[in-house]
C-alpha cells in the first residue's frame, strides 16, 4: 500500500476536472467565497490526530479581474432588452453560457439537462475573462451587494487598461461603472 494513492484521493483529484459541454466550457463556482483579507482557520479531525488547515492558501484559486457593469437592476426583462439594445450598438456580443431565465423559480440558472450534474438547474457565473455581454447576480461578485441584483456585465478584463477601454464603449449609459474583483476560479467539485 505505500506509495500508492488511495482510491478516494484519486477520484477527488479526478474530479476536479473540467468537463466541457460546448465551446465554452463550463466552470464550477464556489461553495464559499473568502476575501483577500478573510483568514479562516479550520481543525480538521484525520483518524486520532488534529490537523490545522489554513484556508488562506485557497488565496490562489483567486483571481483579480476588473469587471464592467453597463446596468444593474431586479427586473431580468429590462435588464435582458437593454443587453439586446447594447449589443446592436455596440457590437460586443451576448453569451449567455447556455443560461435562461426561470421565471417560475426567478432564476437564472443551467437548464435541468446540463452536462454538469451538481450545477444543473441552477445559476453558474461567468468568471474568466471574456469580451461578451451577459447577465449575472452582482453578488457573486461584489459581495454585500442585494441577493438577487441583477448586473449587466459588459465583459469581465484582467487589466484595468483594457476595463477602462471597455468601459468607454458602453459609457453612454450613465449607470456603467467598472470595479476591481476577487473572482473565486478554482476547482470545487
Amino acid at each position: 500500500m505505500k506509495g500508492k494513492i488511495p482510491l478516494l484521493a484519486f477520484i477527488i483529484l479526478m474530479s476536479c476536472k473540467p468537463k466541457p459541454t460546448d465551446k465554452q466550457a463550463v466552470h464550477n463556482i464556489p461553495l464559499k467565497v473568502l476575501q483577500a483579507d478573510h483568514k479562516d482557520t479550520r481543525t480538521v479531525k484525520s483518524g486520532t490526530k488534529d490537523t490545522t488547515t489554513d484556508l488562506n492558501e485557497q488565496l490562489d484559486a483567486f483571481a483579480d479581474y476588473y469587471i464592467i457593469v453597463a446596468d444593474t437592476g431586479s427586473d431580468y426583462y429590462t435588464l435582458r432588452n437593454k443587453m439586446i439594445n447594447l449589443e446592436h450598438s455596440t457590437g460586443i456580443p451576448i453569451d449567455t453560457l447556455g443560461r435562461y431565465y426561470n421565471k417560475s423559480k426567478d432564476l437564472i440558472m443551467l437548464p435541468d439537462t446540463a452536462d454538469d450534474d451538481i450545477y444543473a438547474g441552477d445559476y453558474y457565473p461567468r468568471r474568466y475573462p471574456s469580451q461578451n455581454l451577459s447577465l449575472e447576480y452582482m453578488d457573486f461578485y461584489k459581495p454585500g451587494s442585494k441577493k438577487k441584483t441583477l448586473g449587466l456585465i459588459a465583459g469581465i478584463y484582467e487589466t484595468k487598461i483594457s476595463a477602462d477601454s471597455a468601459l468607454k464603449s458602453v459609457s453612454s449609459s450613465k449607470e456603467a461603472f467598472a470595479f476591481k474583483a476577487k473572482v473565486y476560479v478554482g476547482c470545487m467539485h
